[in-house]
């Protein structure tokens, strides 16, 4: 089975999180997300995490500090989260590649349709908020 390895931003400004739509035809497409990406050979996490939140929604991490790993299994793949919060960033977030996107305030985050791997995620941000 396929495993892939993503870092994942929390986006964070006082008590709200950024968050995107995935494409519909992306896996768990239609539900929101953290964003972040792939971890390419080589590179770490943070500069994974760097490159993909500037690609995606157009800001680049001046601080992060890391939140939970979560290890998820699909039926057609296996994911390793490394998640980190983003506590500094340059410019204001956007979907830079077209998706929803939106703040949503810390009490907002369960009644968000997230992928299923996301749920340890919300409990780890809630707990270390």
């Amino acid at each position: 089975m396929k495993q892939v390895h993503v870092a994942v931003g929390v986006v964070r400004r006082n008590n709200t999180f950024f968050i995107c739509k995935r494409a519909d035809h992306q896996h768990q497409g239609g539900k929101w997300e953290f964003p972040g990406g792939k971890v390419e050979p080589g590179e770490s996490v943070e500069e994974a995490l760097d490159r993909e939140l500037h690609e995606e929604i157009g800001i680049r991490v001046l601080n992060s500090s890391e939140l939970i790993e979560i290890a998820h299994e699909y039926p057609d793949k296996r994911v390793l989260l490394s998640v980190l919060f983003v506590n500094e960033f340059s410019a204001e977030p956007f979907g830079k590649e077209g998706q929803l996107h939106k703040w949503v305030a810390l009490n907002e985050l369960r009644n968000i349709d997230f992928p299923e791997a996301n749920a340890a995620i919300v409990d780890a941000i809630l707990l270390n908020r």
